[in-house]
């Protein structure tokens, strides 16, 4: 049979449970919106509000031992109106280990045919205690009010804020290094900003060099010419010695010495004749102004490698403004979509990890104001089944209870509230596994 397209709110209209935990028999047939489950300590009262949940939240909800102690069986009938919803418990041989059945189905013949599928359509997006909220770290409670902006990946924010983060550390630890570098580098005032030729000094220098080195050679020539001149004058002179003492030899040696004379004065016509040596350049001069060219180069590549610095610290000064950017449009796109959110409580906003009611963190929030607060968003979590659990309701003082009642009554929702009483005062008062003053019936699973 297809499911029924119905979409009223639901409540329960009847609870049944048997053998359940500490429950010999219960039945429950709640007149209001706030139903209360009194009793003193280890009467059953938590099993009541246990088989709710065992009934609805699947196999993770069912306790480790559903089975009351002796038994073999149990039972939980919730009757939702349009559904009854039935789960069953069964002991294995072995006695420690148990089997669960669960049935949806109405009055009209609809049996479910995954009838966790089918409670789970009927269940909100979070079904909590009260009280239990209202205890959680803040962390906990941002994570459950995530749920109302389901448009917003806050994981993904979270990362991509973390990724930005973490890259623009380093852009600005490189930022850093490289202000350092440019700050290192000093330019002294009226520097050039154009480089010298050092080649073409080089050269020239070079040149000078030739030009002395030749003239050095041609002086080293000239002495030795002269040094020759004067060598032949000598031996001429001994030449004349000896003719005067062997006169035998006297033409030979005059004709001799005038050769040697007429030799000596043709070089000393050769060096009559040569033309003036030029003056020596002073190489010191083009050494300097070389020096100053390397200086003056320097200088310039100082120049460069400081505004390549510059440029490089811009850029990363850019880039780590961008990062920035990024974050900050991340963060107002979040708040910007927080906003938007259709939130249960007027004044409730969020962002941040911190939840903030009024302007005010919630934690620092009033115990009315907070109470109100969570009634408020687990109503808003569970639109369709208006069943709500308060497993510690004796920590709410009168005004609590009036509160809750107050919510419940105007917005149609249903509260189960376990409190430790002596005596009954209101609802139903448990002892013993049983109802006290009900007449229950034990009824097939």
């Amino acid at each position: 049979m297809a499911t029924p397209k119905s979409a009223a709110p639901l409540k329960i209209v009847g609870l049944y449970a048997e053998n359940f935990k500490r429950l010999v028999a219960v039945e429950i047939k709640p007149d209001r919106n706030v139903v209360e489950i009194s009793g003193p300590n280890e009467a059953g009262k938590s099993s009541i509000l246990d088989a709710i949940w065992a009934a609805l939240g699947g196999k993770e909800s069912i306790p480790d031992m559903p089975i009351r102690k002796g038994e073999t069986e149990a039972v939980i009938r919730l009757d939702l109106g349009e559904y009854t919803v039935t789960r069953t418990f069964k002991m294995r041989d072995d006695g420690k280990t148990w089997t669960t059945g669960l049935r949806v189905e109405n009055a009209d013949g609809f049996r479910a045919q995954d009838p966790q599928t089918t409670i789970n359509g009927l269940l909100g997006k979070f079904t909590f205690d009260l009280l239990e909220f209202d205890r959680m770290k803040m962390r906990d409670k941002f994570e459950t009010m995530r749920g109302f902006a389901p448009d917003v990946d806050f994981d993904a924010i979270a990362k991509a804020d973390e990724k930005d983060r973490q890259e623009r550390t380093v852009v600005n630890r490189e930022a850093k290094a490289l202000s350092a570098q440019v700050a290192a580098i000093v330019i002294p005032e009226g520097a050039p900003t154009e480089k010298a030729d050092e080649g073409a000094l080089v050269d020239e220098l070079a040149a000078v060099g030739e030009h002395n080195a030749q003239i050095e050679r041609r002086k080293d020539r000239r002495t030795a010419t002269a040094k020759e001149a004067n060598d032949l004058d000598a031996s001429a002179a001994i030449d004349r010695e000896r003719a005067e003492s062997l006169r035998k030899e006297a033409e030979t040696l005059d004709k001799a010495a005038n050769d040697k004379r007429a030799k000596a004065a043709d070089l000393r016509q050769k060096l009559g004749a040569a033309e003036t040596l030029p003056e020596p350049k002073d190489a010191a001069e083009v050494r300097g102004r070389l020096d100053e060219a390397k200086r003056t180069n320097a200088l310039v590549d100082l120049r460069g490698k400081r505004a390549a610095l510059e440029a490089q610290h811009s850029a990363k000064q850019a880039a780590s403004e961008a990062l920035t950017a990024a974050i900050e449009k991340r963060e107002a796109d979040k708040r910007k979509a927080i906003a938007a959110a259709k939130l249960p409580v007027d004044g409730l906003e969020f962002g941040d990890g911190v939840i903030l009611l009024n302007g005010i963190p919630l934690d620092q929030c009033s115990a009315a104001q907070r109470l109100r607060t969570s009634v408020a968003i687990a109503m808003a979590a569970n639109p369709r089944l208006r069943v709500l659990r308060i497993s510690e309701g004796s920590l709410l003082d009168s005004n609590g209870m009036k509160i809750l009642a107050e919510m419940c009554e105007g917005r149609n929702y249903q509260a189960f509230v376990e409190r430790v009483a002596d005596d009954a005062k209101a609802g139903f008062f448990i002892e013993a596994g049983r109802v006290r003053g009900a007449e229950t019936e034990r009824e097939a699973a």
